[in-house]
């Protein structure tokens, strides 16, 4: 019998780099003022605020060509609290990976 050595995969560190923005296609609701510019925000079915989102899912201040905020300073309260490489991050980054294999 032949003992495989056991190898160890390592992902890589979640920075603005390696980030897939995969928070992004999330329904965000607006629960505080940040100054979210009106253009960026609808009603949901309950009549609440929430982050406009486009037919193709992604925010609509998500800048298509970089995959960043277009809205930075100015992102909701549930946005700022969504934490890059926190547990809730990576899951949605895992899930969204197993979508195009």
């Amino acid at each position: 019998m032949t003992n495989i050595p056991h190898i160890q995969i390592t992902k890589p560190a979640v920075t603005c780099s390696t980030c897939a923005a995969c928070c992004c296609q999330l329904e965000v609701m607006l629960i505080t003022d940040t100054g979210v510019p009106q253009r960026f925000i609808d009603t949901d079915e309950w009549g609440g605020e929430v982050m406009l989102r486009l037919d193709d899912g992604w925010c609509a201040a998500l800048d298509r060509d970089t995959m960043m905020c277009t809205i930075y300073a100015l992102r909701p309260l549930i946005c700022r609290e969504f934490e890059m490489g926190a547990p809730e991050c990576l899951e949605e980054r895992e899930g969204i990976a197993t979508v195009y294999r």
